[in-house]
């Protein structure tokens, strides 16, 4: 059975649901058709020139990647930078580029967690537990149009909890309305009451999808002047979120510590504050830039925080609780690539996946 470039984005969001990406971020299918037959895909960090340059050489004509290509938007795509020149060599081959960024870092099984079992972590939870910022969506449609109505608010980012999507909750009762001279009723008879066999639909969705969930509810709906209430929710989920915090299984000292940090993520060099001369047994981690939470990993308890891009200054947030070991951007996230191959293999038996051999790296060490 052939498949397309659909399906292995289908397969990639139920891992990690696009609705979880950070409001900054741009994850998902960047470019290509979606309905294109998939030969094989590279599995790669970052996409560069070289990259795209093995792919055609593979002859893949999918590229999977955890940072996306296209972060900002493209104004004009004259070749003048190298994500321009990577655009246009992908159309021109037809290459499919998809990228799995912030939200594969949030999700159980994703970046944050396999670098604590590169690491040997057990007991894991989540370090910074996302705030949902929910709202809840619910409306009254006819029995017959429900499926329709729920599937378009599914489609545009609703009903997605955690790790679950199309989430709903739905109760049969009777509507009544009585449509006035000006009115076109779907249902009923100008100025007469009319009762209507009808479903409360209702779903959750996070609050920057919340304009578009409630326009495609609009459209798929039968009536004339649907019912729509929107109302703010408090959650956060401890399911997921940025960074995880676990135990090792035997205690070490720092400087051990430290040593198994360089050689499981295979470091030229550890950037670390003062040693403060304690045993490591509880380690917070946060793939990528995450000095942010360094304070977080000292409310969490946590001996040792491993991160990257960590700024002069803030080393000295570690305020003598807790050692902070900056291990290098690329080097925190350079395992995504097995995520992607080991989900891709579960998903979708006997699809063809390569890992990219370019190191893409672009900080060097003398």
């Amino acid at each position: 059975m052939s498949v397309k470039v659909k399906d292995v984005c289908e397969a990639l969001e139920e891992l990690a649901p696009l609705a979880l990406q950070e409001s900054y971020d741009n994850a998902g299918l960047l470019c290509g058709d979606a309905d294109m037959e998939v030969k094989s895909a590279l599995l790669a960090i970052d996409v560069t020139e070289d990259v795209v340059d093995e792919a055609i050489a593979k002859g893949c004509n999918m590229i999977i990647s955890h940072h996306p290509l296209i972060f900002r938007g493209l104004k004009k795509i004259t070749g003048k930078s190298y994500v321009e020149r990577c655009v246009v060599k992908a159309i021109k081959n037809d290459i499919a580029i998809y990228s799995s960024h912030t939200n594969l870092d949030k999700v159980i099984g994703g970046v944050n967690v396999k670098m604590a079992e590169k690491l040997g972590l057990k007991s894991l939870e989540v370090l910074c537990a996302e705030d949902e910022a929910l709202c809840q969506i619910v409306t009254f449609v006819p029995r017959d149009y429900v499926e329709k109505v729920a599937d378009a608010m599914f489609a545009a980012g609703g009903g997605r909890v955690s790790g679950y999507d199309k989430c709903s909750y739905r109760v049969e009762g009777i509507g009544t309305f009585v449509a006035g001279e000006d009115c076109n009723p779907f249902v009923g008879k100008k100025g007469e009451m009319h009762y209507e066999e009808e479903t409360r639909v209702e779903m959750v969705v996070r609050r920057e999808y919340v304009e578009q969930v409630h326009q495609a509810a609009i459209l798929a709906h039968p009536y004339e002047e649907p019912v729509i209430g929107v109302y703010a929710l408090s959650y956060t989920s401890a399911s997921y979120g940025l960074g995880v915090v676990g135990i090792l299984e035997k205690p070490m000292s720092e400087i051990d510590a430290l040593k198994l940090v360089k050689e499981r993520f295979k470091c030229a060099d550890v950037r670390y504050s003062p040693l403060l001369g304690k045993e490591v047994r509880r380690v917070a981690l946060c793939g990528g830039s995450g000095a942010e939470f360094i304070s977080l990993a000292i409310s969490k308890g946590a001996d040792l925080y491993v991160t990257a891009d960590c700024k002069y200054h803030e080393f000295f947030n570690a305020e003598g609780k807790v050692l902070v070991a900056d291990i290098g951007h690329f080097e925190s996230e350079q395992f995504t690539k097995e995520i992607f191959k080991a989900y891709l293999s579960e998903k979708i038996p006997n699809f063809v996946t390569y890992y990219s051999e370019v190191n893409t790296n672009p900080i060097n060490h003398l």
